[in-house]
């Protein structure tokens, strides 16, 4: 079993290929995605997904843009955004937006992988929660 299901969103095709290797020789499952719609599409078809890694600079829609639709849809979506043209700004308004974390390219595998399961362990916290409210909905009303 692995560590944790992510899904690496990068329209770089060397980086994503790259990376999909290394992060699934340390136990992650990964799938791919090159740009928004696709992620979007991912995340649709695999409620299985904990993580999402994120590149800022895409052409079309950016990876602020993406962040903004996977909360919307996703909000317990844990996000790390990844970018080689980190400004202050885009780092901000990520994690204004609900990123768990922000990393600069190219990154530390060892420090993804942290961060990977760091974000994993909370999505996993936060959907228990959400279980045992709505068991204890349930058990209240049938008292």
């Amino acid at each position: 079993m692995s560590l944790a299901k992510v899904l690496l969103v990068d329209d770089e095709v060397p980086f994503v290929e790259t990376m999909t290797k290394r992060l699934t020789r340390r136990n992650l499952e990964v799938l791919q995605a090159f740009d928004g719609d696709e992620a979007m599409a991912a995340l649709k078809n695999d409620p299985d997904i904990e993580v999402v890694i994120l590149d800022v600079k895409m052409p079309g829609r950016d990876g602020i843009a993406v962040l903004q639709d996977i909360k919307r849809v996703h909000p317990l979506m844990e996000v790390i955004m990844l970018t080689g043209h980190a400004t202050v700004e885009s780092a901000i308004d990520g994690m204004k937006m609900g990123a768990a974390d922000y990393l600069m390219k190219p990154c530390d595998v060892d420090i993804l992988m942290a961060k990977v399961s760091e974000a994993a362990v909370t999505k996993r916290k936060h959907e228990e929660k959400i279980i045992e409210a709505r068991i204890k909905e349930i058990t209240s009303r049938r008292t």
